[in-house]
């Protein structure tokens, strides 16, 4: 029971997560950073971290040996967009205060914290 729900969440989280890059994409979050090179350092930043999801997720869909570590890959990459975008908040930023933005990242910190409790409970 806590594998199918465990994999519910997973995925959901991994939308969300990926989700909330195309809405960074929208508020330039490159700047927020200070990533030099704009949108195309950006990018090519964002290519292996959307490889690490994808690959995490099919180590979760065939049941690998390594499917705790891809929920914990998940659960830490959710709860660090949390954290850094909670930073930025406390410091004045405005970039991601439309609603959308704001329901994408209180989902990533409820599937994260939820994922991190049925990892727990799947051992």
């Amino acid at each position: 029971m806590h594998q199918i729900a465990l994999f519910r969440v997973f995925l959901l989280n991994a939308t969300v997560l990926i989700t909330h890059q195309i809405d960074a994409a929208y508020w330039h979050e490159w700047n927020l950073f200070r990533i030099p090179g704009g949108n195309q350092v950006n990018l090519l930043l964002n290519l292996p971290i959307i490889a690490l999801v994808l690959l995490a997720f099919a180590e979760v869909v065939r049941h690998g040996p390594r499917q705790r570590q891809a929920h914990a890959l998940m659960i830490f990459l959710g709860l660090l967009t949390v954290v850094l975008h909670s930073l930025f908040f406390a410091l004045g930023h405005d970039e991601f205060a439309q609603p959308m933005s704001l329901l994408l990242l209180a989902a990533a910190a409820l599937l994260s914290v939820t994922q991190w409790v049925l990892l727990g409970k799947s051992r």
